[in-house]
């Protein structure tokens, strides 16, 4: 078991620093403005879904695309626009390819609905992806579109969250969830030292400490969890690495073999 450290790394001190304070479920209100999605966009290749093979085959397919845990829709349009920018000028593909972002916490949602400029293309879902429920209503949107699958599910710092919460099986029982309904993940996987970081600040605030933290017997390498598991359970396998963030958090693409 690792034993935890006062003494911070500079990256762990600049996400302090500039951290908007505790949410138990990670549903900052004002995430963005402390970590903008410049900071994961300019890792991810605009080219992306033609490089894993995710172009419309014809007029009539559409691309689908899933943003887990997007809080208030600012990445989830970031990405949506940054991956769509290579598109021909004046193309109608364009019109083919969708978005779907959640997020447990309704008032987000909210949010991300209020201000979406894409709302033909791109909808934005209250759930919780711990519910067994969530996979029914994944699954109904893809039959919307003939589908079994997205061709490309986004996760960005929500492992964390979900492990603090409900334990080392729900971590694994989430990214086997994750794996199920998409041909490619693009996945960030907060490292130890936030969990850390995150169990800190609610103590600082006089809050009850995450119910498994002080439990939790997958720890250390939580990239390298998850892609033990992705590639050993899931039938997945990494196939780029795009580095790491300014928070020092990997950016990791598996693809469906």
């Amino acid at each position: 078991m690792e034993a935890s450290s006062d003494k911070h790394t500079c990256s762990e001190i600049a996400e302090e620093k500039e951290d908007p304070g505790a949410a138990p479920y990670g549903n900052f209100i004002n995430y963005y403005t402390f970590n903008p999605p410049e900071n994961r966009l300019s890792l991810i290749p605009s080219t992306l879904l033609e490089d894993v093979g995710c172009q419309p085959a014809s007029d009539a397919e559409a691309v689908l695309m899933l943003d887990v845990g997007c809080n208030s829709g600012d990445l989830s349009i970031a990405l949506y626009k940054h991956l769509l920018q290579d598109q021909p000028p004046g193309s109608d593909s364009s019109k083919r390819f969708y978005l779907l972002g959640f997020d447990l916490d309704q008032d987000l949602i909210l949010r991300a609905q209020n201000s979406n400029p894409f709302p033909q293309n791109v909808q934005f879902i209250p759930l919780d992806i711990t519910r067994e429920e969530s996979h029914t209503e994944l699954t109904s949107y893809l039959e919307k579109f003939g589908r079994s699958h997205f061709h490309l599910c986004s996760c960005f710092a929500v492992t964390m969250w979900v492990h603090l919460n409900h334990g080392d099986a729900a971590l694994l029982a989430f990214l086997s969830r994750l794996a199920s309904v998409c041909e490619c993940l693009l996945l960030e996987a907060q490292p130890w030292k936030c969990y850390r970081s995150a169990a800190r600040r609610l103590r600082k605030l006089g809050r009850r400490d995450f119910d498994h933290f002080k439990t939790l017997e997958i720890r250390g390498d939580m990239a390298a969890h998850a892609k033990e598991h992705l590639e050993k359970k899931c039938g997945m396998e990494l196939v780029q690495s795009f580095g790491s963030t300014s928070w020092d958090r990997s950016l990791l693409l598996f693809k469906r073999r």
